[in-house]
C-alpha cells in the first residue's frame, strides 16, 4: 500500500499540504481499482440504510438511544443484545448511575461554590467562541475543581460505567495493548447550568476528535487506514489501534487525550424537547466525513470547512444526507449519565423559553494509555494550583477559591487515574 505523506506538526504551507494529502488518498483508493466516487457512493448507501432503520425505530415509538440501567452494569448483567445495540448506535444513557439525591446535592454544592467565591462578579465572559453566554451569566462555567465534580469523577459508579463503555472497544490488537479499559484518567472538564426561560440557538452539528490532523498525522492515518484505502467494510470505529499514538494539532478546542466516549452527568431533570443533545447515532458515519472532501465539488485546498482550532463542522452544505439521522436523548433525571462515541457527530438543539434547568457535569471515559498518562502530569499540577487544565482557555478562576477540592481528598480510583499510584 502506498504510504501517505504525513505531518505530525502543523505544516508550514497548509493549503499545499491539504492538496497533497487529498491527492495521495485519491491515488491510494484508485490504486485498489475503484474511483473515490464509487467508495463514497457505497458509504452513502450504508448511511441510507441506517437512517431508514433509525426512522423505523422512531416510528415504532422505541428509543433510538440505547438505555441501560446502572444496576445491570454493576451486576454484569447487561444483555449481549443491549451491548450490541450500544455498538450499533454508538451512544447510551445509563440510568441511575448515581442516586438522584446525590446528583441534586452536587448541583446545589456547585451553586454554593461559585456564589461563595463570587464567580459571577468576576466572570470576564467566554474565553473561546464555541460556547455562547446567556444574558450576563454563562451557560458553560469554566470551573473544574469543585468538590461536586471531583466526587463524581472518582466515584466507584463512574468508574464502573466507564469500564462498561470501554469494553465495547477493541483495546488490544497485534500484541499491543492500546489502552487499559479498567482504568480511567480523571479527565477534568467544565459544567453547564442553563436556567429556566432560556432561549438558545444551540450548537450546530460537529465532532471533536481532532482537526486537520485526522487526515495528516501518521497515527491517525494508521488508525483510519481502511477508510483511506477505500475499504469501508473493513473500517471498525471501535478498534483503538494506533489512535492512542496519534499526534494532534494544538488549540483550545482540542482534547489532548484519547476518549472512548464523551459524556456528561445530569444534575437536573431534562425533557427530550428542551434543547438537549442530539447525535447521528451511526459510528461509521465518521468514515463518510473523512472521504467527503475528496469529491469534485470541494476545492482542492478545502476540507469541507475543517479548520485548525475549530470543532469539525457537519452541515447541509456538505453532509445533507445525515440530517434525518440526528436523534435526541430521551428524558433524563438527575444521576443519569449520557455517553456518545468520541467520533460521533453531535449537536445541541435550539430551545425557546426552556422549561426547567439544564444542568450537567462533563465527564468522559478517557482510559489509561501512554498518551493519556502524559496529560495527567499537567492535570495534577492544575489541580494542586486550582488552575484551568491545559486543554482549556487559561482563565484560572479557582486559584484562590475557598472549598476547592484538594489532592489530599483523592481516593484510590483517582490516585490511579492521575498516575500517583500504579
Amino acid at each position: 500500500m502506498t504510504e501517505l505523506p504525513n505531518w505530525d506538526t502543523i505544516p508550514d504551507d497548509l493549503p499545499a499540504a491539504i492538496r497533497q494529502i487529498k491527492s495521495a488518498i485519491r491515488d491510494r483508493i484508485e490504486a485498489g481499482g475503484r474511483p473515490v466516487e464509487s467508495v463514497v457512493a457505497e458509504i452513502e448507501d450504508f448511511l441510507r440504510a441506517e437512517i431508514a432503520d433509525i426512522a423505523a425505530t422512531r416510528g415504532r415509538g422505541d428509543d433510538v438511544w440505547p438505555v441501560v440501567d446502572f444496576a445491570d452494569v454493576a451486576a454484569g448483567t447487561v444483555s449481549a443484545e443491549t451491548s450490541a445495540y450500544v455498538r450499533r448506535r454508538g451512544c447510551a444513557v445509563v440510568r441511575n448511575t448515581f442516586d438522584r439525591s446525590l446528583a441534586e446535592r452536587w448541583d446545589a454544592d456547585i451553586v454554593d461554590y461559585v456564589e461563595r467565591n463570587q464567580f459571577f462578579e468576576n466572570y470576564a465572559g467566554p474565553a473561546d467562541d464555541f460556547f455562547a453566554s446567556v444574558d450576563s451569566k454563562p451557560e458553560i462555567y469554566p470551573i473544574y475543581w469543585s468538590n461536586a465534580q471531583m466526587e463524581a469523577r472518582q466515584h466507584p459508579n463512574m468508574a464502573a460505567a466507564q469500564q462498561f463503555l470501554n469494553s465495547h472497544w477493541t483495546s488490544s490488537s497485534g500484541g499491543t495493548a492500546w489502552f487499559d479499559p479498567a482504568r480511567d484518567t480523571q479527565y477534568p472538564d467544565r459544567i453547564r447550568r442553563r436556567p429556566p426561560g432560556t432561549t438558545s440557538a444551540g450548537l450546530g452539528g460537529h465532532l471533536d476528535p481532532g482537526t486537520l490532523d485526522l487526515w495528516m498525522s501518521s497515527g491517525y492515518q494508521q488508525a483510519f487506514r481502511h477508510v483511506f484505502a477505500g475499504d469501508f467494510a473493513a473500517y471498525d470505529p471501535w478498534d483503538a489501534s494506533y489512535r492512542t499514538d496519534a499526534a494532534q494539532y494544538p488549540g483550545t478546542t482540542m482534547c489532548s487525550v484519547f476518549r472512548t466516549f464523551q459524556g456528561w452527568t445530569a444534575l437536573s431533570a431534562m425533557e427530550h424537547d428542551q434543547g438537549v443533545l442530539h447525535t447521528v447515532p451511526i459510528p461509521k458515519a465518521f468514515g463518510y466525513l473523512l472521504l467527503r472532501p475528496l469529491l469534485a465539488d470541494v476545492a482542492d485546498d478545502e476540507m469541507c470547512g475543517v479548520r485548525l482550532n475549530r470543532a469539525v463542522p457537519v452541515n447541509d452544505t456538505w453532509h445533507s444526507i445525515l440530517r434525518p439521522a440526528f436523534s435526541g436523548i430521551p428524558d433524563v433525571l438527575p444521576g443519569d449519565t449520557v455517553w456518545w462515541h468520541c467520533d460521533m457527530i453531535h449537536s445541541v438543539a435550539p430551545v425557546t423559553d426552556q422549561q426547567g434547568w439544564g444542568n450537567v457535569m462533563y465527564i468522559p471515559a478517557a482510559p489509561w494509555c501512554a498518551k493519556n498518562g502524559t496529560y495527567t502530569e499537567s492535570v495534577r499540577a492544575a489541580l494542586a494550583a486550582g488552575r484551568s487544565p491545559t486543554d482549556f482557555p487559561a482563565e484560572h478562576y479557582e486559584v484562590d477559591w475557598e472549598n476547592r477540592f484538594g489532592i489530599a481528598q483523592l481516593n484510590d480510583i483517582a490516585r490511579r487515574g492521575l498516575g500517583i499510584t500504579a
